[in-house]
């Protein structure tokens, strides 16, 4: 028989976390405030912070965050990712994308990596799944979806078990 996992003993992080929208619909699902946030914008930090003052704060790149750091020896139970989208939506009008921005998912393998969450989730637009490789600013579509593929294979490879789908909201 397996013991119950006791989720008040795992810490929840939210990643690019703005002004809280998703730390709220975590902390309605989980019953508990996330534990950290991070964030390298000092206004999207003082929204998170007016919404969520149980929150352990980050005004840095989530670069600049050392996973285990910060988690202290804590395990994680869920580390939620909001990566900046602009990139991949179809909305973005054709306009050069930057690589630095589109590179913001890889910090996913470094938290998996780093701390082993048990439940990661990434939220992004559809378009996601192109995610390839970009020359003199706009996608290479003949390598469409290739680094997804990278991405989702090492992934799999720190022994995640991944699941992805397109979500409609209403």
């Amino acid at each position: 028989m397996n013991a119950q996992i006791n989720l008040l003993d795992e810490i929840i992080v939210d990643n690019f976390a703005g002004g809280g929208g998703a730390s709220t619909g975590i902390e309605l699902a989980a019953g508990r405030p996330v534990t950290i946030a991070v964030n390298h914008d000092p206004e999207a930090i003082r929204m998170h912070m007016t919404n969520h003052p149980y929150t352990e704060h980050y005004q840095a790149s989530v670069w600049d965050i050392d996973p285990m750091t910060v988690c202290r020896g804590r395990p994680v139970g869920l580390a939620w990712f909001s990566p900046d989208c602009k990139h991949f939506s179809r909305a973005k009008g054709g306009k050069p994308v930057s690589k630095n921005i589109r590179g913001l998912a890889w910090i996913v393998l470094r938290w998996a990596a780093r701390v082993s969450p048990r439940v990661i989730i990434l939220e992004n637009v559809p378009e996601f799944v192109t995610w390839g490789p970009v020359r003199r600013g706009k996608p290479v579509k003949s390598k469409a979806g290739q680094t997804f593929c990278k991405w989702l294979l090492q992934l799999r490879e720190l022994g995640y078990k991944v699941e992805y789908r397109k979500l409609k909201s209403l």
